[in-house]
Order: structure tokens, then C-alpha cells, then sequence
């Protein structure tokens, strides 16, 4: 769908003279090399750990969530450039018809970005949510590029035809604007990951809640939770009974476990250190 749709915007954009719909054109051509990106490195990411990635490969998705944030924000300073040109260059005004393209355009890419979106979320993924805001990027190019033209058309008509030529090229460059920003924004969560940044408050006290409400457990001393992947790998330090034997405290390791994957299903491996409880003084 996107490779269709940078294609009819290239040749509207070429043949209706308006270069926000040929920069829209590149937006969407970049679509689908992140949607690649977004393949690839969700299925690198899920495959088993071996002897060489005893991690397993889940890092693989938070490189492909900031390869697409950072090609949005390559793609948002082409756009800049070239429209920056465009506008010291005197052109003729876009061809009406153009705004029919856009129109659809901002529908399909809008339909795309809330279905990508809400995969993403249900399934936890960075770099599907990066893809998702991709498509967005796209639809506030093409709504950008559809305000421009009708200036264009509108001061062409009405005021004088003259000197709203580049009124598209400066809708561009507005929409280069929102997809730098849309870059950034996409560029954090996927370094977070990258760095192993603790999750947010719901997904950890998830976690500690589940530990703490095994029967034999006295207190949580440590708590380290990162994301990898799709799932999350989870670091306990578990307190019990001091005089507990070595084989009763390997079985509460094991309910420890079971809890935390029962409470939090996206938790892949959880890692039980057993320490006597110390009462605080």
C-alpha cells in the first residue's frame, strides 16, 4: 500500500507541479523501507537464544524502532532542503486536481496508522509503534501539503495570481517540521530500550506486587526489570525466612516466578536471588 501510494504521489506531485506532494511521495517511500526495517527486526527478535545470544535477540526490535526514527528524521531534513529551493524558485501553481489526491491519501495513511498503532500496543512493540507514527507522519504531510496547494489555488484566484506559487513549498516545510519532531519523539523510547531503562511504574509494581504476595516471602530487597524485545526480563532479590533450607527456598524461588509470569504474560525470564530477611531497624 505504501509503495502504491508513493507512486501516485510522485507522478501527481511531477505532473500537477506541486512539490509538497512529491516530498509526501518520499515520506511515503521511506514507509516502506521502515516497514521493512520494522519486519526484519521483529523477526530477528524472535528467534530462541543460542550459545552465541544466551539474551536471546530481542534487541534486534529497539534497533529497528530507532533506525525508523532516525529515517524520519533524515527524511524530514531532505524535505526542508528541498523545499527551502522550491520556494527561491518561481514555479507554476499546482494543478487543482491535486487535492483530490491528498484527500484520499490523508484517509488510507490515517486508517493505516490507527491499525498499526493499536497492533503495536497490544503487542508491546517499539518499533511497530515507531511504524505506526510513520504512517501518521505521512497523513500530517499530505493534510500539510493539501493546505498549502489550496493557498496556492485560493491566491493565484483572488489575489492578484501572483506570489502564492510557493504556498505548497511552505506547507513542506512545515511538515518537515512535524516529522523531525515525530523522529524525536520515536528516537527516545527506542534508546531507553536500547539502554535498558526501567519500564514504567505499572509494569514494575506489577512485578513486585506478584512477588510479594507469594505466601513465604518477607520483603523484596531488589527489583531490576528491563525490556527486550517484546518481553521484559526481570531481576528479583527475594527475602525469607533465615533458617528457610536450601531446597524449600529454590521451591518459593519457583512460586516467585510463576507469579510474576502469571501477573505480567509478557515477562520472559525472571531471575530469583534468595537472601535471608533482615528486619529494618
Amino acid at each position: 500500500m505504501n509503495a502504491g501510494l508513493a507512486a501516485v504521489k510522485l507522478v501527481a506531485g511531477l505532473v500537477g507541479n506541486t512539490y509538497a506532494l512529491v516530498a509526501d511521495a518520499v515520506e511515503s517511500g521511506a514507509d516502506v523501507a521502515g516497514s521493512l526495517l520494522v519486519w526484519g527486526g521483529l523477526s530477528v527478535a524472535a528467534r530462541p537464544a543460542d550459545e552465541d545470544h544466551p539474551y536471546g535477540h530481542g534487541k534486534a526490535e529497539a534497533l529497528a524502532a530507532a533506525a525508523v526514527a532516525l529515517m524520519l528524521l533524515g527524511a524530514a531534513l531532505g524535505i526542508a532542503v528541498q523545499a527551502v529551493r522550491e520556494i527561491r524558485t518561481p514555479h507554476q501553481v499546482p494543478a487543482p486536481w491535486t487535492l483530490g489526491v491528498l484527500v484520499g491519501v490523508v484517509l488510507v495513511k490515517g486508517l493505516l496508522s490507527r491499525r498499526v498503532g493499536a497492533i503495536g500496543a497490544a503487542i508491546g512493540s517499539t518499533a511497530v509503534r515507531a511504524d505506526a507514527w510513520h504512517h501518521l507522519s505521512d497523513a500530517v504531510t499530505s493534510a500539510a501539503a493539501f493546505i498549502g496547494i489550496s493557498v496556492a489555488l485560493w491566491g493565484s484566484r483572488h489575489r492578484g495570481g501572483t506570489g502564492w506559487e510557493s504556498a505548497d513549498d511552505w506547507a513542506a516545510l512545515v511538515a518537515s517540521a512535524v516529522i523531525a519532531f515525530n523522529g524525536v519523539s520515536l528516537l527516545r523510547p527506542a534508546l531507553h530500550d536500547l539502554m535498558d531503562r526501567i519500564p514504567g511504574s505499572d509494569i514494575v509494581m506489577s512485578i513486585r506486587h506478584a512477588a510479594e504476595g507469594v505466601p513465604g516471602v518477607l520483603a523484596i530487597e531488589k527489583l531490576a526489570v528491563r525490556k527486550v524485545g517484546l518481553g521484559y526480563r526481570v531481576t528479583v532479590h527475594v527475602q525469607a525466612e533465615p533458617k528457610t533450607p536450601l531446597d524449600e527456598a529454590h521451591l518459593l524461588g519457583g512460586r516467585v516466578k510463576g507469579a510474576v509470569q502469571a501477573a505480567v504474560p509478557q515477562v520472559q525470564s525472571v531471575l530469583v536471588h534468595m537472601e535471608p530477611y533482615e528486619a529494618p531497624p
